[in-house]
């Protein structure tokens, strides 16, 4: 059975996002790339994505496979980010929303232990945004949090915690210092047997 790891980077200050809805991206090494990148595509059988993450990595990663100049063809993990499959939440999207993607159904803890049950050799990553990250750890399906805090206080912004999630016992299973400052920590959700 795969287990649902929920990966993302913050600020210091608990936000993901920039005022504006900027994207904050994380300081960048070959460490990271390492630890960060390369470890979670040794694990991943499977992607979750909600629609605006979806759509910026299929930019982003797609190219790789049709154009060698893209910035993505030059990743050596591109090959992998595009043959993996993908699963998106959303609720605008419709039809078939291409790179080796298909669209949830309506019932997110359903979708999840669907791909948990029938996932094999390795995990599920989401890489959702703020609200698909939100709407997995009110319902309690997140199995490991992977988060890389950056060394930056963004002020403002969107915030990874939203209030009014459920409270939930974390174990630490990783507390990896970074060459650029930031600090990935691994966290395993505790729950009663």
């Amino acid at each position: 059975m795969a287990d649902l790891v929920l990966s993302i980077f913050t600020s210091l200050d608990g936000y993901f996002v920039k005022r504006g809805g900027v994207f904050a991206p994380p300081p960048w090494s070959e460490e990271v790339e390492r630890e960060w990148s390369l470890a979670a595509m040794k694990r991943a059988r499977h992607l979750l994505y909600g629609r605006v993450n979806f759509l910026f990595n299929k930019g982003f990663w797609e190219p790789a496979a049709t154009d060698p100049t893209s910035v993505a063809a030059g990743i050596a993990y591109a090959g992998q980010m595009n043959a993996l499959p993908k699963t998106v939440v959303s609720t605008t999207l419709q039809g078939d929303p291409g790179w080796n993607a298909r669209l949830a159904g309506p019932d997110l803890a359903a979708e999840v232990a669907a791909l948990k049950r029938d996932v094999a050799g390795g995990d599920i990553f989401a890489f959702g945004g703020g609200g698909l990250a939100d709407s997995l750890i009110r319902r309690d399906l997140v199995d490991e949090l992977w988060l890389m805090i950056t060394p930056h206080l963004l002020g403002d912004g969107e915030r990874f915690f939203r209030d009014g999630r459920p409270e939930a016992a974390m174990a630490l299973i990783e507390a990896r210092p970074l060459d650029v400052g930031s600090v990935i920590l691994r966290y395993r959700r505790m729950r009663q047997a």
